[in-house]
């Protein structure tokens, strides 16, 4: 029996609604910076890959993948050149792309952008791993404004652009922040090399602040004015602290790889500053450049030895998976997104795992190959599907079909 028209309509249009109502995945980690998708009504447990909807060749680079409405938006290298790529999310074809800066090359092939684009009212932001910050139209990809910072550290500038309020705020030669309609200088805080790791915001009994884990130390800054109220040192071989801070609750996490590991820091207000009480430290959790996520009182990330997951409070280890479920890959430097309580795991092989996000093991409902070659960077759900990428190919799976 055919739907009466008038009924076919009003479910087409409900659909429509959806998926215009859709939570857009604008920056690195999300719109609260934290990993979580707020997707629901996913498939977790897939015997094979999920449906691929598409996959094409974008060129060399780590770059995340941010979508905004029908759009998602990366970097690759094209014609010897770190470029911004702007695709179709439903089928992948090239809207337009536009180079901004040289070709990256470093000596053991990670090559290409590093940052992930920021999309914020119609406007693209990007850092090239030498240095240039560019600012793009979002529907056009006309440049709008660029700026030139120097001396980046040894594997490139890798901190993506953060949006606060009226600011661009950048992890370059000290935690600077530019108007982000403009480019202008606004203020720097700190003075030490940069860190790889992307500005942090948070609030703090009722005041907006921004961590930058620069290359020697976490600073915290005043967001509108860059002053700066603390200071944590932190020390990693070659300056690289990457993964992001993580607030909650009156505290803060930091953490980072090559043996240093991960500390805890009850923040306190001190006259004009901030205090920051070392609540615990260990090597239980040791980021090199994958951020932890936080679901409910635990800690989760592929760090240099494994997949783990440790309690945010009191350090202490709740697990940790060295292979990946069923293989003899490893399961160190992994990237993970989640929604819905699961964990989207994604190896450096390009072996994806879906779990269930539990302190009491993991155990994976889904454990399927979606890509080959070096897997880096973050997976992102949206709209009911992963896009993944490896060093030079992006491709979107279904997560609904």
């Amino acid at each position: 029996m055919l739907m009466p028209l008038r009924l076919a309509a009003l479910l087409a249009t409900a659909i429509l609604v959806s998926a215009s109502a859709a939570e857009d995945w604008p920056n690195f980690l999300g719109p609260r910076h934290d990993g979580l998708s707020r997707e629901s009504g996913l498939k977790t447990n897939w015997s094979t890959a999920p449906p691929k909807r598409w996959e094409r060749q974008i060129g060399s680079a780590f770059s995340g993948i941010s979508c905004v409405g029908d759009r998602v938006y990366t970097c690759g290298t094209v014609d010897r050149k770190q470029t911004l790529i702007c695709l179709n999310a439903d089928t992948g074809e090239l809207i337009w792309q536009r180079p901004f800066e040289a070709e990256y090359v470093e000596s053991q092939g990670g090559n290409g952008t590093r940052a992930t684009p920021t999309i914020a009212d119609n406007r693209v932001y990007v850092l090239g791993a030498l240095g240039a910050a560019v600012c793009f139209d979002a529907a056009d990809g006309r440049e709008i404004w660029r700026r030139e910072f120097e001396k980046p550290p040894t594997w490139g500038f890798s901190g993506s652009v953060l949006i606060e309020g009226d600011l661009a705020v950048l992890n370059v030669n000290g935690l600077t922040a530019l108007n982000r309609k403009t480019g202008e200088s606004v203020w720097t805080a700190g003075s030490g090399p940069a860190g790889y790791s992307t500005p942090y915001p948070f609030t703090f009994e009722g005041k907006r602040y921004i961590c930058g884990f620069m290359g020697r130390d976490a600073i915290v800054v005043e967001a509108a004015s860059g002053r700066q109220v603390l200071s944590v040192p932190w020390k990693t071989d070659w300056n690289v602290n990457a993964a992001a801070p993580i607030y909650h609750d009156g505290h803060l996490f930091l953490s980072s790889g090559y043996r240093t590991g991960s500390a805890l820091f009850e923040l306190k207000a001190a006259g004009d500053k901030l205090e920051a009480r070392e609540v615990w430290r260990n090597n239980k959790m040791m980021n090199k450049f994958q951020s932890s996520l936080l679901i409910g009182g635990h800690l989760y990330a592929s760090d240099q030895n494994g997949l783990r997951c440790i309690n945010f409070r009191t350090g202490e280890p709740a697990w940790i998976e060295r292979r990946v479920s069923g293989s003899d890959l490893t399961a160190k430097d992994g990237t993970m997104a989640a929604a819905e309580g699961y964990l989207y795991y994604l190896s450096e092989q390009g072996q994806l795992l879906i779990a269930r996000a539990t302190p009491e093991g993991f155990s994976p409902q889904t454990n399927v190959s979606v890509l080959n070659g070096l897997c880096w960077t973050l997976p992102t759900i949206y709209r009911g599907r992963l896009y993944v990428r490896n060093l030079d190919r992006i491709a979107c799976y279904s997560l609904t079909e």
